[in-house]
């Protein structure tokens, strides 16, 4: 059982604390997910998907920027192994999230790792990231805010999908809507010099790599290239310091 941080002890924290915690760190991604769950909702209506269809893909997928990709290309008729390919390529970044969060993880069993990797989200890993490193963050609160923001996903994804047809073709910028999403995750992570050289590094090499050999293996890539980078400077820099 992880271990409850506020006592020391492996006893599991009282649910109602746990749930409280957080949908206080949750409720910004939540907020976030209402309209980037109804312009996925609204698109995947619009190119033929039924709202139980777009239901089951946000309850089985779980992947807001992979269920955009999959219905652009189930509209431009793409076959189900390419998608299924593009998919996992773009997912792969998961192992670079799952990698980083393993360090608070530690000593918990198998079930509950399988239930809160389900969950695990750029959102909310970047929210659960910042919560473990000012501390008093157990994995119990970590589990809450992947859920919390899972049940709006789904919640959200479906309203749309059952008002799409009702939404016009690209009205109020809803093919925007992961875009402007992934900019204000961005921002909220940069700390310092540090931060913001890696993400340029990162915007450098993904726009090389795409242009080199288009497809979706450039978010990996220019993701590990990146970090690579952001480490050796951190290091160097504190060597220096």
């Amino acid at each position: 059982m992880p271990q409850n941080e506020k006592n020391g002890s492996c006893e599991t924290p009282v649910a109602g604390e746990v749930i409280r915690r957080g949908a206080a760190a949750a409720w910004p991604i939540c907020l976030g997910y209402l309209p980037i769950g109804l312009a996925f909702g609204v698109l995947a209506r619009q190119n033929g998907l039924e709202w139980w269809a777009v239901g089951l893909m946000s309850v089985m997928v779980f992947a807001g920027s992979a269920q955009f990709i999959a219905v652009a290309m189930l509209a431009s008729g793409a076959a189900a192994p390419a998608i299924i390919a593009a998919t996992f390529f773009v997912n792969l970044r998961h192992t670079l999230m799952s990698s980083a969060l393993a360090v608070h993880l530690s000593g918990i069993s198998r079930r509950f790792l399988a239930l809160f990797a389900y969950g695990v989200t750029d959102e909310s890993f970047a929210v659960n990231m910042s919560r473990f490193r000012g501390g008093n963050w157990s994995p119990w609160h970590a589990l809450a805010v992947n859920h919390l923001s899972n049940a709006a996903w789904i919640c959200a994804s479906i309203a749309g999908a059952l008002a799409g047809q009702f939404v016009p073709e690209g009205a109020f910028g809803i093919d925007y809507a992961l875009t402007g999403m992934f900019i204000c995750l961005l921002v909220i992570q940069v700390y310092g010099m540090i931060h913001v050289i890696t993400a340029l590094v990162a915007a450098l090499i993904s726009i090389a790599w795409y242009i080199a050999l288009p497809g979706a293996s450039y978010i990996v890539g220019a993701s590990i290239a990146a970090a690579t980078v952001g480490y050796l400077l951190k290091r160097i820099w504190e060597r220096g310091a």
